[in-house]
């Protein structure tokens, strides 16, 4: 089977990208099985600072945490993910740590910081100037409009429809959001993989989409998939397991993937990935950088003589 790696830097992150989610897939490749092909993908996406986890990941709003989630997870049904983890370089290896050495499915805030330590991952600030530069527009963009009066909560924001899209336009004015990678090797396995630092304006402690299995991926025996957008729309609707599911019904990707990304309003951003054992396909209601990277198999020699 034809092994081939999908990654993407995230709903609303700009073409302008595009070479580093390349760069990630032909990463990806270089590895043997789909596993180590999704981690090593997902590893160069979180060291482009362009892109919103690992490295360039979002502060949260107390401008001074920046909180990491990730998830893989392979056809095997095997999973880890973590959620609010910190100060760390590459949150998907981590979660693979959860899949790989406990018998867990999820470790959050300081309990998964504590457990990268005790699994090696050295003290690391993912901050770049550029994101404290968009926290700062960010802030000045709520004071503008009259967020942060007496008694306002950041959660409010989600409640004001208008102003959610106001948000939403701004938020995309930047690259990033989730990055993600779903990929297959030659055996026919699956992995699906999804790293992010969060939206904006988002509350410390919050957790989106991509840690939640089922909701940012899911892998099977019949495909993988990986999801990215607005976090909450994406957990409501279950959308990786949904996506996944109409795969394993026989439904073509890319007609499942137009379907599912036809039942989304047009003003919250959301963008997939999927891959079966025969085809591949990716669409998103934003710009997405999209990298695809495949290795033909190589057919034996034939016999002389």
């Amino acid at each position: 089977m034809e092994p081939i790696v999908l990654t993407h830097g995230g709903a609303g992150a700009p073409a302008s990208a595009k070479d580093g989610a390349d760069a990630a897939a032909h990463r990806g490749l270089e590895e043997g099985d789909a596993l180590a092909m999704a981690l090593a993908a997902t590893c160069v996406l979180e060291d482009d600072p362009r892109f919103n986890a690992g490295t360039g990941a979002n502060y949260r709003l107390d401008g001074e945490t920046i909180e990491l989630d990730a998830s893989v997870m392979t056809s095997d049904g095997r999973s880890g993910a973590v959620a609010c983890l910190e100060r760390v370089q590459h949150p998907i290896l981590v979660a693979a740590r959860v899949r790989e050495r406990t018998p867990h499915l999820l470790i959050a805030g300081g309990g998964a910081t504590a457990f990268a330590r005790r699994q090696g991952f050295p003290d690391y600030d993912p901050g770049t100037k550029e994101r404290r530069s968009h926290l700062e527009r960010a802030r000045a963009l709520l004071l503008q409009r009259r967020f942060a009066e007496p008694g306002f909560e950041a959660w409010q924001i989600l409640a004001e429809r208008d102003e959610v899209k106001a948000l939403w336009n701004f938020s995309t004015d930047y690259p990033g959001d989730t990055v993600g990678a779903v990929t297959r090797d030659e055996s026919g396995a699956f992995a699906a993989t999804a790293s992010t630092g969060g939206t904006l304006f988002t509350l410390r402690g919050r957790v989106g989409d991509s840690p939640l299995i089922g909701c940012g991926v899911f892998a099977g025996p019949r495909g993988a998939v990986a999801c990215t957008g607005a976090g909450e729309e994406i957990v409501r609707r279950f959308l990786a397991k949904t996506v996944y599911d109409a795969l394993a019904r026989g439904n073509g990707a890319r007609a499942t993937i137009d379907a599912a990304l036809a039942e989304i309003p047009a003003a919250i951003p959301m963008g997939i990935l999927a891959v079966t054992s025969t085809e591949h396909a990716h669409g998103c209601n934003r710009e997405m950088p999209v990298g695809v990277a495949a290795r033909p198999k190589v057919a034996p020699a034939p016999r002389r003589g």
